[in-house]
């Protein structure tokens, strides 16, 4: 038994144990608590969960377009991660361009009516493939706005400059490593805003530590969806610790998660119960190319893991 995977199952129980159901934006519905921290310790294999296949390529691709700067999902579906579709979609189907039939509250609707869900499946494939090959259409509602990518690599100052806060945190472990100002954040109350994000930063900010020659990473995460989404914020953080570390010339430490608004949406309990019945097994280890030696230098084929055998993945319906 992993202790890392058991911080999250732990999690899940917690939840279902105590959670108060709470209505949300979405009109799904979920189960939360308020204030939760998880920690992993790196040394003890790559926290990618075990109790359902977890797509890796998909957290690698993902991070790397964050580490772009990039916030257009074009490079994303290069690399056939589909995972951010639905904001950008939502931007598309609500403007006067969209010529289809209504798409209206399409997430829950499309779970409830297999005719519907139809249509929204034909319409999301068109609204892919022309954000691969229409560039003009790409870059009309393929961006999301001010998302991670953009406040990681160029947050903008009231003077219009700009600040690489990732660059310059790195620089800062290199020079100063005993700092306690190692910090880069994504939230930005002006940015918080339907007409300025498709979504506002869940993860907000991220906090590097070095002690002993190894380097600790807290995730302070205002809203986490525990059954699709928390899986792939704690892989994801934990790659960029390896990443990071790498180019430093340290050693990892831990990953300490810290989540606001821990939840579960109500149409994941079936596929939680599911997991939880399930016998975890042993993690896998992240293997990075030795030979990159910037952060910022990565590809996909860089990164790749040795020894994940996980239990099959299980479908669940994401909320928008």
């Amino acid at each position: 038994m992993s202790t890392n995977e058991e911080q999250y199952l732990n999690l899940l129980r917690h939840v279902l144990a105590n959670g108060s159901k709470k209505e949300d934006r979405t009109g799904t519905g979920t189960l939360s608590v308020f204030g939760y921290q998880m920690r992993f310790d790196l040394q003890a294999g790559f926290p990618l969960l075990t109790t359902k296949r977890v797509p890796m390529k998909l957290i690698a691709s993902e991070l790397l377009w964050f580490m772009k700067g990039d916030t257009n999902i074009r490079y994303l579906l290069q690399h056939k991660n589909n995972i951010w579709n639905e904001w950008a979609f939502k931007k598309w189907v609500e403007s006067d361009a969209y010529d289809g039939p209504d798409m209206t509250n399409f997430g829950l609707r499309s779970q409830q009516d297999e005719a519907f869900n139809a249509q929204y499946q034909e319409q999301e494939e068109r609204f892919v493939d022309r954000i691969l090959n229409d560039e003009r259409f790409a870059a009309e509602y393929g961006d999301l706005g001010n998302v991670y990518g953009k406040q990681w690599r160029r947050w903008e100052t009231s003077q219009g400059e700009t600040i690489d806060q990732l660059k310059n945190v790195i620089a800062e472990i290199k020079k100063n490593p005993d700092s306690r100002r190692l910090i880069v954040t994504a939230w930005s109350p002006e940015d918080a805003t339907p007409q300025r994000s498709a979504l506002p930063p869940c993860h907000t900010l991220f906090q590097f530590y070095v002690a002993d020659n190894k380097l600790s990473c807290q995730l302070y995460q205002r809203s986490g969806d525990i059954f699709l989404g928390i899986p792939f914020n704690i892989a994801s953080y934990a790659l960029l610790t390896h990443m990071i570390a790498q180019e430093c010339r340290l050693e990892v430490g831990d990953f300490v998660h810290t989540i606001g608004d821990a939840h579960i949406y109500l149409n994941h309990l079936e596929q939680i119960d599911l997991q939880l019945s399930r016998e975890q097994k042993d993690l896998p280890k992240l293997k990075l190319n030795p030979d990159v030696a910037s952060v910022f230098d990565f590809e996909v084929g860089d990164i790749g893991l040795e020894g994940y055998a996980p239990h099959p993945s299980i479908k669940a319906p994401v909320a928008v």
